[in-house]
């Protein structure tokens, strides 16, 4: 992941869908613990919504100097501290130095996506955790997609071959069943380049409760997000 200048706009107008970082909580949550890195934390809405005493440090980075900027002070608004860095996965040294890696809505702006969680693996502790979560289904690639610079969607297939080496793949579910219809809607219908803030506020205010009720009597298996999690294999004895 190498320093860029972040071409989206929609940061702000996501700031507002709290119903959704919750619910990413309550499912990340159990891999959130000890020393978190965050990868692409943006102007800081992940870092607000997940930080909490229940881990032991959280270091934030963003490769766009001016987000990092937003970052940092939002970050130093939290009672948790969060430690700002502007910079990427490089400026971070190899090593077993974290419990948990995690890339929200993230990994879909880098380019060589393998590339990156092999070099995020050499950097967790052993059983520590790699988290992604992206937007899912090729299929659904919108001009939306393209004006923020994703590079793809992804589908489980697609996740299960990025697996790092030394690591297991030991979680890949999508999520939010509900909100996949207004994603179908927006790519066949208004084919929308940007959301508006009235369309981010209905979709968090009224989809997201209903997702969290129906994505677990799903399965796991209709949403328009994906989660993956791997985890790093013990040594070989």
């Amino acid at each position: 992941m190498a320093a860029t200048t972040y071409v989206g706009t929609e940061l702000d107008v996501f700031a507002h869908a709290r119903n959704w970082k919750r619910y990413l909580r309550s499912v990340t949550a159990p891999h959130l613990r000890g020393d978190v890195l965050e990868v692409g934390a943006g102007i800081g809405e992940t870092s607000c919504a997940f930080r909490t005493h229940a881990q032991a440090s959280w270091t934030a980075l963003e490769p766009d100097p001016r987000l990092a900027v937003r970052l940092k002070t939002r970050c130093a608004s939290l009672p948790d501290p969060v430690r700002a860095v502007a910079g990427t996965l490089a400026s971070i040294s190899e090593g077993p130095r974290f419990d948990c890696i995690i890339y929200i809505d993230v990994l879909e702006h880098i380019e060589q996506d393998a590339d990156e969680l092999t070099e995020a693996a050499k950097r967790l502790k052993p059983s520590g955790a790699i988290v992604v979560l992206s937007p899912a289904h090729q299929s659904l690639f919108s001009p939306f997609d393209a004006a923020i610079g994703h590079f793809r969607r992804y589908n489980k297939k697609g996740l299960r071959a990025l697996t790092p080496p030394g690591t297991s793949l030991v979680r890949l579910r999508y999520l939010d069943a509900v909100g996949l219809t207004l994603t179908v809607g927006n790519r066949l219908l208004l084919k929308s380049a940007s959301p508006t803030l009235a369309q981010v506020s209905l979709w968090d205010r009224l989809c997201i409760p209903l997702s969290r009720r129906i994505d677990p009597l799903l399965g796991g298996r209709l949403g328009k997000s994906i989660l993956a999690v791997w985890r790093r294999d013990p040594p070989a004895r």
